[in-house]
């Protein structure tokens, strides 16, 4: 186990944002990540648990108390049930599963951060989400002081959803299993509209495995969510706002702000979400309320690449980040009547 005082976290996140932790440790093997989390709850210090840090938006005071650094290893492929270990590199485990010629996470590649997140967000693009294969995931629990096993069910997944993002202070992920599928080298069913259309496909059809990877991979490079330490695109948590759900009679009164804005004529994106629900386009809504790829004359601007990231052009702070966040959820209010919600965690600041 390795600790550092007053130990910079800008360079931990893919925001590359944020001031210091009192106490850095970094974990290489489970014990170590249970015993850390341990000694932090005995004494009372606040615990924050950093995995590949795409998805944390951290103060510019930093954390006073103890970052848990996850750099666990371990990829365990016994026929097509698979175990990560929460420290791997997540898009580098997609490849992996590729290379092996198993199917079900080829859609997320190129998703930036650590397996032990992907449950957490229940991580999902393209059409696949991680809840369709995950089968169990390993925490240990701070409640009851002991590491406990959960089934698919007992995670509690829904849309960007988890009982772990639920109860962010009781469960650290040690280790996550998935149930993959072997299609002889192709791909699950494809899903997604715009990877269809990049494929020549049609939704449903099966393609080679390595196929759908790459032009996942090239479309996710397009809108500027690989990971590229020359483009400041990329500085980013990728997508910084979910998809808003919207129950019927709250669609239907969004659906009377756009044609009101845009003409009757305008349909917005809108997809059946189970129970009565819709869901609607983020990235529509923020380009339509007028916050075009590139806004922003700041330090922190939303990408060239794609209305959905807030980037961090290199010398911005949290502060300049959030700053641009609050002018875009209150645009797209008051433009459609729709509060948008972040995606990434905060620490020390909030929306």
């Amino acid at each position: 186990m390795h600790v550092l005082h007053d130990a910079p976290l800008a360079p931990l996140t893919t925001f590359r944002l944020g001031g210091p932790a009192a106490r850095l440790v970094t974990a290489t093997t489970d014990a170590e990540v249970v015993e850390a989390v341990r000694e932090a709850d005995a004494s009372g210090t606040p615990l924050l648990v950093i995995g590949g840090g795409s998805n944390l938006v951290i103060g510019d005071e930093g954390f006073a108390g103890t970052a848990l650094r996850i750099a666990t290893q371990g990829f365990e492929l016994h026929g097509t049930a698979l175990e990560l270990a929460a420290g791997e590199v997540w898009t580098d485990a997609v490849a992996r599963t590729v290379e092996a010629g198993l199917a079900g996470v080829e859609c997320l590649a190129g998703i930036p951060g650590s397996a032990g997140a992907t449950p957490i967000q229940n991580v999902g693009a393209y059409g696949q989400e991680v809840a369709s294969t995950i089968t169990e995931v390993i925490a240990y629990d701070r409640v009851a002081g002991e590491t406990v096993t959960l089934d698919n069910a007992g995670c509690a997944f829904s849309y960007r959803h988890s009982r772990f993002k639920a109860d962010p202070a009781r469960y650290v992920v040690l280790r996550v299993r998935f149930a993959l599928e072997d299609a002889d080298g192709m791909s699950a069913p494809v899903k997604y509209a715009e990877v269809a259309r990049a494929l020549g496909v049609g939704a449903g059809e099966r393609v080679a495995l390595a196929t759908a990877r790459e032009t996942v991979l090239k479309l996710r490079s397009g809108k500027g969510m690989v990971l590229d330490p020359e483009d400041h695109d990329t500085w980013s948590a990728g997508s910084f706002f979910t998809n808003p759900i919207l129950t019927e009679a709250g669609y239907a009164d969004f659906l009377a702000r756009v044609h009101d804005r845009l003409g009757a004529d305008t349909e917005p994106p809108a997809y059946p979400s189970g129970d009565g629900h819709i869901k609607t386009s983020a990235a529509w809504l923020i380009d339509k309320a007028g916050f075009t790829k590139g806004y922003g004359s700041g330090p922190a601007r939303i990408s060239t690449k794609h209305t959905l990231a807030l980037t961090n052009r290199g010398s911005a702070t949290t502060a300049d980040l959030l700053a641009l966040a609050r002018e875009v959820v209150a645009g797209v209010h008051e433009a459609f009547g729709v509060v948008l919600v972040n995606e990434p965690v905060t620490v020390g600041v909030s929306l």
